[in-house]
C-alpha cells in the first residue's frame, strides 16, 4: 500500500504515535487510508451541509473495510464575490485548491481520495489535484439547490441579479425584490441551473470521475447522501483493481464530456476548466476542439438560465446518464469502452440508463439547436479566440452589428448600465478583466444580468477579455485572447468602432483596418496593475491566457 511509507515497519513507530494521538487503532492504522478532500465551510451555500456528504463517504469507506481520513480546502461563493474586488480572487482560487489537495495527498500518501467539492473553481481544482496525484479517486459534489418559487414561477440566483436591473427599469417594485430576494435559495446546494458549479459536476459524471447522479441529485435528496456512501465504497473497488484516475480521464473520455458539455448547453467556464483538468492528464485540448465537437453534437436540453428546465428535473429525466445515452444516436456517438469509477466501461453504464422526460432531453432529430451550446469565435478581435454560450442567445442577436461603448473595467460599465447610457444596438465592451489584467478574469453577471433586467438583452452585445458566470445569458462573449493588459487587439478598440458580432459565422471583428490598429499599437499602453501585492499580484505574472486555460506557467 502507498501508505505504508508512512506507517509500516520498526522506523515508522514515531509516525504510527502520531495516528494514535487522533485516537486510530492498529486495525484502522493497517488498513488502506483513504483520504477525503472536502469544502465545507459556512459561508457558500453549496458547501454548507458538505460535512453531511463527508459522513456519508466516510461510512461507505468503511463498509468496505478502509480508513476514512477528512480534510479541508478553501472555496469561494462567486455569488458573494461578484462585482467587487473580492471577484479578483475567484478564478485565482483554482490552483491554491488544486496545489493544497496536491500537497495533503503528497505529506500524506494516502491509498486513494475521494473529492467533496460544489462550487465553481472547487470541482476544477479538485479534479486537477485528482490528476496529478493519480491514486484511485472519486469525486462526489454536493449536489445542486432547488429552484425557489415567486409569482407562480421558478426563480434562482440569477433571477435576483436581474431583478436589480428591473428595479432600475421600473418593471418590479423594491418590495418585490425583497420577497424575490428571499425566495430565490431555497435550499443548500450549488446554485439551481446550468452555471459553472452544475456543469462541472455533470461533466465530471461524464468524464468518468464521478457516479452516475453527481451532476443532478438535488443537495436535498437522501440520494445524495446514498450516493456518497456509494463513492466511498467506489473508491475502494479502484482501490483494490488499481484503477487510477489517468486511466480514466483519456482523450476518449474528455471528448465525451465535451459532447455532454454541448448537449447541456453547460456555462462557459467550462472552456476555461476542460484544458486544465486535461493539461493534468496529460491530453492536449486545443480550443478550437470546442468548435469540432460543438458542430457535431446537438444541444438536448434547454436549462436555466438560457431555458426553463431546472437541474431537479433533469435528474427526474434521467440525468447526465440519459443525456449520453441520447448521444449515441448522434452520427458520431460516444467512445463506449472509457473506463469509470463504477468500475464498468461507459457502455456497462449506459445499459442502465432511459429517458424518462422528452420535454426535457429532446431527441437528436428534433433537438432545441443542431449544434452545441458553446461556440469559440476569432477575428481581427480575438485571434486566439474568444467564447459564447450560444444556445442562451436570442436568435435576433446571433449575429449583431454596432458602435463600441468601451469601458476598462466591469465597474465602470456597470455605472453606465445602471444610468441608462448604454442604448438598443451598442456594443459593451469591457477590457483590462483577463486572467492578468483583472487580474483573476472576473465574471460579470452584475452587468449581464442588468442588461437582461433592464430589456436589452435583444439588442444589445457585450464583449469582454473577462468571462461570465454560468448564470449570463444573451449575446455576451468573454475570454476574448489574447486580453488587453497583454496587448490583445480589444486593448486597441475606441469609443464608437463599428464591431461585428457573428456568433453563427464564429466571428468576432472590429471594423478599422490593419493599418489603423497598428497605428493605435504604436502608442499603446497597459494600465498599471490593478492589485500590486498579495497572493493575485504574484498569480498576475504568473498565469497564462484565457485560450489556454489560465493555468499557471511551468
Amino acid at each position: 500500500m502507498r501508505s505504508d511509507i508512512a506507517k509500516k515497519g520498526l522506523e515508522r513507530a514515531p509516525h504510527r504515535s502520531l495516528f494514535k494521538a487522533m485516537g486510530y487503532t492498529n486495525e484502522e492504522i493497517r488498513r488502506p487510508l483513504v483520504g477525503i478532500a472536502h469544502a465545507h465551510n459556512e459561508i457558500i451555500p453549496g458547501h454548507i451541509h458538505l460535512d453531511k456528504i463527508v459522513d456519508g463517504v466516510k461510512a461507505g469507506v468503511r463498509m468496505a473495510g478502509g480508513t476514512p481520513i477528512a480534510f479541508a480546502t478553501i472555496g469561494v461563493c462567486d455569488g458573494i464575490a461578484m462585482n467587487h474586488k473580492g471577484m479578483k480572487y475567484s478564478l485565482a482560487s483554482r490552483e491554491i485548491i488544486a496545489d493544497s489537495v496536491e500537497i495533503m495527498g503528497q505529506a500524506h500518501p494516502f491509498d486513494a481520495m475521494v473529492l467533496v467539492p460544489n462550487c465553481d473553481k472547487v470541482v476544477p481544482g479538485m479534479l486537477m489535484a485528482m490528476l496529478r496525484l493519480n491514486i484511485p479517486a472519486v469525486m462526489v459534489s454536493g449536489g445542486p439547490m432547488l429552484t425557489g418559487r415567486f409569482q407562480g414561477k421558478d426563480v434562482h440566483l440569477v433571477s435576483v441579479f436581474e431583478g436589480v436591473g428591473r428595479v432600475k427599469a421600473k418593471t418590479m417594485t423594491l418590495e418585490e425584490l425583497e420577497e424575490l430576494e428571499d425566495a430565490a435559495c431555497p435550499t443548500c446546494g450549488s446554485c439551481s441551473g446550468m452555471f459553472t458549479a452544475n456543469s462541472m459536476n455533470c461533466l465530471t459524471e461524464a468524464l468518468g470521475l464521478g457516479l452516475p447522479g453527481n451532476g443532478t441529485i438535488p443537495a436535498v435528496a437522501a440520494a445524495r447522501i446514498r450516493l456518497a456512501k456509494l463513492a466511498g465504497m467506489a473508491v475502494m473497488n479502484l482501490f483494490h483493481e488499481e484503477i487510477r484516475p489517468r486511466d480514466i480521464a483519456t482523450r476518449e473520455a474528455f471528448e465525451n464530456a465535451m459532447a455532454v458539455d454541448m448537449a447541456l448547453g453547460c456555462s462557459t467556464n467550462t472552456v476555461l476548466h476542460v484544458p486544465a483538468i486535461a493539461r493534468e492528464a496529460g491530453v492536449d485540448l486545443p480550443l478550437e476542439t470546442f468548435n469540432e465537437v460543438s458542430r457535431r453534437v446537438p444541444h438536448l436540453c434547454s436549462l436555466i438560465p438560457g431555458g426553463p428546465h431546472s437541474l431537479q428535473q433533469l435528474d427526474e429525466a434521467g440525468g447526465v446518464q440519459a443525456v449520453m445515452l441520447e448521444l449515441l444516436r448522434t452520427e458520431s456517438g460516444l467512445n463506449q469502452q472509457v473506463m469509470t469509477v463504477t468500475g464498468h466501461t461507459l457502455g456497462e453504464n449506459l445499459n442502465r440508463a432511459k429517458v424518462r422526460d422528452r420535454e426535457i432531453i429532446k431527441t437528436v432529430e428534433d433537438p432545441y439547436h443542431k449544434q452545441g451550446g458553446i461556440a469559440v469565435l476569432y477575428g481581427n478581435l480575438a485571434p486566439e479566440g474568444a467564447v459564447v454560450k450560444q444556445s442562451a442567445v436570442a436568435e435576433e442577436m446571433m449575429c449583431h452589428t454596432g458602435p463600441a461603448r468601451v469601458y476598462d473595467s466591469e465597474e465602470e460599465a456597470q455605472k453606465a448600465i445602471m444610468a441608462g447610457e448604454i442604448k438598443s444596438g451598442d456594443v459593451v465592451v469591457i477590457r483590462y478583466c483577463g486572467p492578468k489584467g483583472g487580474p483573476g478574469m472576473p465574471e460579470m453577471l452584475s452587468p449581464t444580468s442588468a442588461i437582461i433586467g433592464m430589456g436589452l438583452g435583444k439588442s444589445v452585445a457585450l464583449i469582454t477579455d473577462g468571462r461570465f458566470s454560468g448564470g449570463t445569458q444573451g449575446a455576451c462573449v468573454g475570454h476574448v485572447s489574447p486580453e488587453a493588459a497583454d496587448g490583445g487587439p480589444i486593448g486597441l478598440i475606441e469609443e464608437g468602432d463599428t464591431i461585428v458580432v457573428d456568433i453563427t459565422g464564429k466571428r468576432l471583428h472590429c471594423e478599422v483596418d490593419g493599418a489603423e490598429l497598428a497605428r493605435r499599437k504604436e502608442s499603446w499602453q497597459p494600465l498599471a496593475p490593478k492589485i500590486t501585492s498579495g497572493y493575485v499580484a504574484r498569480y498576475a505574472k504568473m498565469v497564462t491566457s484565457a485560450s489556454t486555460g489560465a493555468v499557471l506557467k511551468d
